[in-house]
């Protein structure tokens, strides 16, 4: 393990969230920890968004953080991807190089470049990793993935918003990161695009493996993708919630919708 972001301010840890909420962490060494957070605060002025926030994550989990606008969740997945720092405790991540921590982070807008054609636009993804010829062979190895290897030539304004997403994932998935970050990626989308592109996001993370930590609102979402729920609250982990539910699943099953009332009423302080 690589600690990357330590500071010697060091705060107490104000997670009072209950046992029986807490998921469990990997019993063997066999399954090492992607990364680690310990005593994380953000401030913002006089405001703190993140309060003391301790998470660990194995290599290869689908977490989802989820929470009411203005919690922190997306905060810390920024932290997480490296786009802010903490203003107190350590991030340690797995992995001794530079590409052994490789991260990357999709967005709910794809961002992508309106004067590059598709292709182009996923070799983004590999700015100082590979050029040139290798670079092209990537992109469109990932197309494929993504299921729009016939439209690496054209433009994005000719794309509808699903698949721009899916040049978006390509893009972030080309330099097979070892954690994706993914913050509300698929909420612009309409409910069948949604929930094929929660398919594809799920064969894509299953065939390579990586990390994920999605944040979303979307409690059904959370639940039909991650292996665990972690809910913030007012900068702190109030739920962290295993979801020991086979794959594939279905929307609307009585498992995933009794997890879902359980976060729900987590979210809403019932029960």
């Amino acid at each position: 393990m690589s600690v990357i972001a330590l500071h010697a301010k060091q705060q107490p840890d104000k997670n009072d969230v209950p046992a029986s909420n807490r998921a469990p962490l990997p019993a063997s060494p066999a399954v090492p920890l992607a990364f680690s957070l310990r005593g994380i605060t953000k401030g913002f002025g006089d405001k703190t968004v993140l309060d003391g926030i301790d998470l660990d994550v194995p290599q290869g989990q689908f977490v989802a953080v989820i929470g009411k606008s203005g919690c922190g969740k997306s905060t810390l997945l920024r932290i997480l991807a490296g786009l802010d720092t903490p203003s107190s405790g350590t991030l340690t991540l797995a992995g001794g190089s530079a590409s052994e921590r490789r991260s990357r982070i999709m967005f709910q807008e794809p961002r992508l470049l309106p004067w590059a054609r598709i292709g182009r636009n996923v070799e983004v993804g590999l700015t100082g990793i590979a050029k040139g010829e290798v670079a092209r062979d990537l992109s469109l190895q990932i197309l494929q993935a993504v299921g729009l290897a016939d439209r690496v030539g054209e433009w994005p304004s000719v794309l509808s918003g699903g698949q721009k997403q899916r040049v978006a994932l390509a893009r972030a998935l080309v330099a097979h990161p070892f954690i994706l970050a993914l913050d509300e990626p698929l909420g612009a989308l309409d409910a069948l695009t949604r929930i094929e592109m929660q398919q594809l996001l799920e064969r894509i993370w299953q065939q390579q493996a990586f990390t994920a930590v999605l944040v979303t609102h979307d409690v059904a979402e959370a639940v039909a993708l991650a292996d665990r729920v972690v809910v913030i609250d007012e900068g702190r982990i109030a739920l962290d919630l295993p979801i020991p539910v086979a794959r594939p699943r279905r929307h609307g099953s009585p498992e995933t919708a009794r997890l879902e009332g359980q976060i729900l009423d987590r979210l809403f302080g019932r029960g």
